[in-house]
């Protein structure tokens, strides 16, 4: 029998607001302890590099000091002793020039590649034809044909930019037509029974479900773009951060090339961080695949 203290204690329940989930406190803990591991991984890194100038195991011509790398960050960053920057460039109007250069090709190679992918992805004769073409432009590394890209384009722009988009087009034309390829059956069927077009198909059903592979591929273009730019500015590349490490390595400046390998490699994290986050934005499921 249900009596009215019951009734009246299932009631105060129903109306309690329902607790807060724990589980952000354990992922925040979690989020805490990576940040910690990174930052005592690197201050490890820091005191190695300390101790190998210490106990002087190498040359500081070929390993500088952090010290040496600092000065050098100091001098490029503005003007000393009359010289501005290095070559007339502060060092990060070299990174600027860099990345614009970097945005404009890899931009370019990305939208080649996702129009290939689709295509690939969706016409089967269209797959034969031209996989055998981008398998041959992955496999080449791109000082394999800069000469020729110089040779056609001459020594400006054109041959950087050209160099970064072939780069950076084939992993997302190889992600995208894979992820195309493989898209759920059941919800293509699904969406032509109910008369969706072939375009719609894919622009409502394949497209999505292949987001997440897709932006991967992404994210590997940019990284290879980035690993191409010192090749791409090997020929009249100053300004820019990659003929910059060109140049002072000429004279044996091992202080700034070591800088600017560092301010390839943060901007290189912070860019690839950004498409991590535009990643979960635009592919939220993915996190909680």
């Amino acid at each position: 029998m249900t009596t009215p203290t019951s009734v009246r204690k299932r009631v105060a329940d129903a109306a309690a607001p329902a607790p807060v989930p724990a589980g952000r406190r354990p992922e925040r803990g979690a989020r805490r302890r990576r940040v910690g591991l990174r930052l005592a991984a690197l201050a490890a890194l820091l005191a190695l590099w300390q101790l190998v100038i210490v106990l002087q195991l190498w040359s500081p011509v070929l390993v500088p000091s952090p010290a040496a790398v600092w000065r050098a960050l100091l001098e490029t960053s503005g003007t000393h002793d009359g010289v501005r920057g290095y070559q007339g460039h502060t060092l990060i109007e070299h990174l600027g020039i860099s990345l614009r250069r970097i945005f404009i090709g890899a931009g370019a190679g990305v939208v080649a590649g996702l129009v290939v992918g689709v295509l690939m992805g969706t016409l089967p004769w269209v797959r034969v034809v031209l996989e055998p073409a981008v398998a041959f432009l992955r496999t080449l590394p791109p000082l394999a044909y800069f000469s020729l890209l110089i040779i056609w384009f001459g020594i400006d722009e054109a041959p950087k930019l050209w160099l970064l988009a072939i780069a950076a087009m084939p992993p997302v034309a190889v992600a995208t037509a894979s992820a195309v390829a493989s898209a759920p059956t059941a919800l293509v069927e699904a969406a032509r029974a109910i008369g969706a077009k072939r375009g719609q198909v894919v622009t409502s059903v394949v497209l999505p479900s292949a987001l997440p592979e897709i932006l991967v591929g992404v994210r590997l273009a940019f990284g290879i773009a980035y690993s191409s730019v010192v090749a791409a500015e090997t020929v009249n590349g100053l300004p820019g951060i990659g003929g910059l490490i060109r140049d002072a390595q000429r004279y044996n400046q091992s202080d700034t090339v070591v800088l600017g390998l560092f301010a390839i490699g943060i901007s290189g994290l912070l860019i690839d961080a950004g498409l991590r986050v535009l990643s979960d934005r635009l592919a939220p499921w993915r996190r909680h695949a």
